[in-house]
């Protein structure tokens, strides 16, 4: 387990995709179909390029959480993602996070090598994760989500959403904590598209440096190919890493300390881009 920092402050940390699942809305069915093993090998030449577009972390991912997705089952996801992550760690010398809700799943995980573990539900899932995260001494995500994947569009509402997201990325932040995790080791996600409407995007996306100050710990948002730039631009998911660069040169202008994309290139310039024009901003304003 490596002690470096993966969120220093003097660079916004990039996050590549490794979804090795049939069903993802974007790159589903890559690495692994309905039913046969994960090719690893395919997984991990994929994972190789985005290290060489300049990828920090490699977030590995074997259950689909977009909206209207089915969950997995414990033994299925580990079988997708305890290879593929095993692998990675071994060829490539970078931090790999598993992006999962479930304890058993990250615990294989981290017993692969894994030293980050990405919980889109915020511990509102399996509380045990963050005790999982904690044994192991990994560095904890938690995102933003009320309800299921499979319901979380059904109707999203906020009365005002920068302070309900706030409030309870807080509660998740503080059971991580209960739980042992080190307050060095979190990072906070406000679950850009998961059940939140167009509105609520943006604004999370515009605010994400006040989340990092409210919050205390680094931001990381992850805008990359979802529907709200489709409902913005008109693009299909194939064609949306043009907004998407755009969506992460404002999160990073914004605050953001990280990106998780699928184009990894394009948010690497993005953020840079992003980045020099805050600490521009800053500089006029002092």
């Amino acid at each position: 387990m490596t002690a470096e920092p993966i969120f220093p402050p003097d660079r916004v940390t990039l996050l590549g995709v490794v979804n090795v699942t049939p069903d993802s809305f974007s790159d589903g069915g890559c690495f692994v179909g309905q039913t046969g093993p994960v090719d690893v090998a395919a997984a991990s030449a994929a994972a190789r390029r985005l290290v060489q577009d300049g990828a920090h972390v490699l977030d590995v991912g074997g259950e689909s959480t977009r909206p209207g997705a089915a969950e997995v089952s414990v033994a299925a996801e580990i079988a997708r993602t305890r290879p593929v992550v095993a692998a990675l760690v071994a060829e490539l010398g970078v931090p790999v996070s598993i992006d999962t809700r479930k304890a058993p799943v990250a615990a294989a995980a981290l017993a692969a090598g894994a030293s980050v573990v990405n919980d889109v539900s915020g511990l509102g899932h399996d509380p045990d994760l963050a005790r999982v995260a904690a044994d192991a001494g990994a560095w904890l995500i938690v995102g933003h989500l009320r309800g299921l994947p499979a319901t979380m569009q059904d109707d999203p509402h906020f009365d005002d959403v920068l302070g309900e997201v706030a409030r309870e990325l807080e509660a998740s932040l503080a059971r991580a904590q209960a739980a042992g995790v080190a307050p060095e080791r979190l990072v906070a996600d406000p679950g850009i598209g998961f059940g939140k409407r167009l509105e609520d995007n943006l604004a999370l996306l515009a605010h994400a440096g006040w989340f990092r100050e409210r919050l205390g710990v680094p931001v990381l948002v992850g805008p990359s190919r979802k529907s709200f730039l489709g409902s913005l631009t008109g693009d299909p998911v194939a064609e949306r890493d043009v907004a998407t660069v755009a969506a992460c040169a404002v999160a990073a202008f914004a605050g953001a300390n990280a990106l998780r994309v699928h184009d990894v290139a394009g948010g690497v310039r993005a953020g840079r881009v992003g980045a020099a024009l805050r600490a521009a901003r800053r500089k006029e304003l002092t």
